[in-house]
């Protein structure tokens, strides 16, 4: 929770009204238990929704987003939460994890990739993207940062740059940015 484009995404939508949380899965950094390969992870970001639902009774709906792994996870729970009315996938693992499950994708969203990312090629996002553009009603917008690796390392900036334009015109179109 504290790698950087996490940081930055947390703010992103705290400025936008958003009541937000960041959280580690299960064992990372000072967080109890162990790597669970992804079914104690959902659950983890499964428990995180519900906690904020309680503090935020009266939404009506939310977003997530993740980062690598947590783009994974984060787009399995979308699968199984029908209050997500969207989502932000920051270099998602296409290549390393099946996402099969998405098919049809319930939700509009953004997939961003680094352009130079040696861990998941733009290839394989594209090709991601193109399986779930199946859905009538989802968008689901693909960007790329050029030159930036998987971590975005200098190149932070320009990201969250473009996260930005995406949520504040995903959010002026469809006046879901008071709650969350």
């Amino acid at each position: 929770m504290n790698n950087q484009i996490v940081y930055q995404l947390y703010y992103t939508f705290v400025r936008r009204n958003f009541s937000v949380l960041r959280f580690n899965f299960r064992g990372v950094g000072r967080s109890q238990g162990l790597f669970d390969n992804g079914a104690g992870e959902l659950s983890d970001a499964a428990s995180a929704l519900d906690w904020m639902q309680g503090y935020n009774p009266e939404s009506r709906f939310c977003w997530i987003a993740g980062v690598s792994f947590g783009a994974w996870i984060s787009m399995q729970l979308l699968m199984r939460r029908p209050e997500i009315a969207g989502f932000i996938s920051v270099a998602p693992p296409a290549n390393l994890y099946d996402f099969s499950f998405l098919a049809p994708c319930p939700s509009s969203g953004l997939m961003i990739n680094g352009g130079e990312d040696r861990v998941v090629s733009t290839e394989d996002v594209i090709g991601l993207v193109e399986r779930l553009k199946t859905q009538k009603g989802v968008i689901i917008d693909h960007q790329v940062v050029p030159k930036a690796n998987h971590f975005f390392e200098n190149h932070v900036d320009v990201l969250m740059e473009q996260i930005d334009t995406y949520l504040d015109s995903r959010l002026n179109n469809n006046g879901e940015g008071s709650t969350a």
